[in-house]
């Protein structure tokens, strides 16, 4: 099996497994189109990259020559960006409990904008931009009340979630009301976001809808930031929605509404970031020991919830195959079972596969997003390299961890 014309045990051979293999050139396609087709001749548009999908100096890299915005969660991801001379004027920050030290770093940098999530942040905020004189440019993260269908643990818009503040409450109300008497902090719009791997568009659309019903409330183009969370296939049970489709309903709808309510807005924004990078990433594994018990078959890898931890958190579903095996008959159904000390330990259940040998590679798909920003040291297990792959060719993006390395930080 290849990717990009890369052999795959060649990868193996060369960097080890796990391995976070990326397509390049899907992982730019993918950014390519959203930049075509989420555009409107009625306002700007912007496409930010959201870092927290998978964030490595590489991807900004290629987000910055794509001419992309980025969206930022904390000091780290700031960092990185800055690393590779991210125009700081192109990135949004966001958070519900930014500290201190990271929207000092982040207004000393020239941030662009900031996703004020509630009050006691934004007086946070005012007070240091007074204290260093700099004017910050804001948005209001708003609690719309638009229920997707996802899992519970990735809602983030039921009226009692940990993200935003509900429109004409009073600490809305108090907000604005700073923001209306400093001369540090300028209130530009909203932002959304009410969940991920949502495929339902009227979701979306009805968050948009609210969103500018609140801007009808000022006089002022505002910014509106409809966020992200856009579905992408894991399995055959999902059915994402094209980028180019996600685009054009939610253009045509913003400038359907701003015709009914007569109002115009400076921009909107949304933020991709599974849907750039998830299907552009697999995780390549060997297969160790096999195991029957009375009602159950394990095929067990070198890697597990220390590099995916998405099944045991959301119960998520993959896909795989056996490398070289791919057209054999599927007669045994096998879990998948990662190494760590955990029950819960499980990559993939009850699913169809050849049989299984030792050193037999096994390959997972649509892992590009939150794999790798989710992995940890647990088992004090090594964090795999990541790989990009393009054209036959192959770039070494973050090197394995090594011994020496998991432990430097210890006294």
């Amino acid at each position: 099996m290849k990717i990009q014309n890369v052999d795959l045990m060649y990868l193996k051979k060369k960097y080890g497994t796990p391995l976070y293999i990326y397509d390049e050139k899907h992982i730019k396609d993918n950014m390519d189109g959203f930049l075509k087709y989420f555009h409107s001749s009625k306002f700007k548009t912007e496409i930010l990259y959201a870092s927290k999908a998978f964030s490595v100096k590489e991807i900004y890299r290629i987000a910055k020559e794509k001419g992309m915005n980025l969206d930022c969660v904390s000091l780290g991801e700031l960092y990185t960006a800055k690393s590779v001379d991210f125009d700081f004027s192109k990135i949004y920050f966001h958070g519900n409990n930014k500290s201190y030290e990271e929207i000092e770093y982040a207004v000393k940098n020239g941030i662009g904008i900031i996703v004020v999530d509630n009050l006691m942040e934004l007086e946070l905020l005012d007070s240091i931009c007074a204290k260093l004189n700099k004017t910050q440019e804001i948005i209001i993260r708003v609690n719309v009340g638009v229920s997707a269908h996802t899992h519970k643990f990735i809602v983030t818009a039921h009226v009692d979630s940990k993200f935003g503040v509900l429109y004409g409450s009073d600490d809305y109300k108090k907000m604005i009301e700073i923001c209306n008497n400093s001369k540090f902090v300028k209130f530009k719009g909203f932002h959304s976001h009410i969940g991920s791997q949502i495929f339902d568009l009227e979701a979306f659309r009805a968050a948009l809808v609210k969103l500018i019903t609140y801007a009808k409330d000022y006089k002022e183009k505002l910014i509106l930031n409809i966020g992200g969370g856009f579905g992408v296939h894991y399995t055959n049970e999902d059915s994402p929605i094209p980028f180019n489709k996600v685009s054009e309903i939610l253009i045509k709808t913003c400038e359907e509404e701003l015709a009914k309510e007569n109002i115009e807005i400076e921009k909107l924004a949304i933020e991709p970031g599974r849907s750039i990078v998830a299907e552009a990433g697999y995780t390549l594994y060997t297969i160790g020991f096999t195991k029957k018990t009375p009602n159950k078959e394990y095929y067990f890898i070198d890697g597990g919830m220390t590099d995916n931890i998405r099944p045991a958190l959301y119960q998520a579903k993959y896909d795989c195959d056996i490398v070289g095996k791919e057209n054999e008959p599927r007669n045994h159904k096998v879990t998948i079972a990662g190494k760590c000390c955990e029950s819960g330990d499980l990559i993939i259940e009850d699913y169809n596969l050849p049989e299984a040998k030792t050193g037999d590679l096994l390959i997972t798909y649509t892992t590009g997003a939150y794999g790798y920003s989710m992995s940890s040291n647990y088992n004090k297990a090594l964090t795999p390299a990541v790989v990009f792959v393009e054209d036959g060719k192959d770039k070494l993006v973050s090197r394995r961890q090594t011994l020496d390395e998991l432990i430097e930080r210890e006294i």
